[in-house]
């Protein structure tokens, strides 16, 4: 196993090398980089601030041109660390429509989908 990975590592207080494990970082550990805050409501049910976020979790964007939009996660891009969310896209030169790549700092979760039982648990164990 490579040693930079491995749970003991996160020390370093320098800046670079924090860009170098975030930017190293295999998908697996990349997967925790992607959360974002829970709306208020959230919060309180779950007693936890922020989750990893899922495809169809429901997101409000917090900044940008799609400011106050709220849309389901089309799909979570681990290697850019975006999201792409329903009604965020652009129109290209051609007329095409592209979903906007948006970071998960930017948006807020509204509604989280637990269909799978290990995240289902993850909530359920904060309560």
């Amino acid at each position: 196993m490579n040693k930079e990975f491995s749970s003991q590592w996160n020390r370093s207080s320098q800046r670079r090398k924090q860009r170098k494990y975030r930017h190293n970082a295999p998908l697996h550990v990349r997967q925790r980089f992607v959360a974002a805050p829970l709306a208020e409501a959230l919060r309180k049910k779950y007693g936890k601030r922020a989750a990893q976020v899922h495809k169809g979790d429901t997101v409000t964007i917090l900044r940008g041109q799609f400011r106050g939009h709220k849309g389901k996660i089309e799909r979570v891009d681990l290697k850019r660390s975006r999201i792409f969310i329903e009604g965020a896209q652009v129109i290209k030169r051609d007329g095409t429509k592209v979903f906007y790549p948006m970071h998960t700092s930017k948006v807020c979760i509204e509604e989280l989908v637990l269909d799978d039982k290990k995240r289902k648990a993850l909530f359920e164990v904060k309560k």
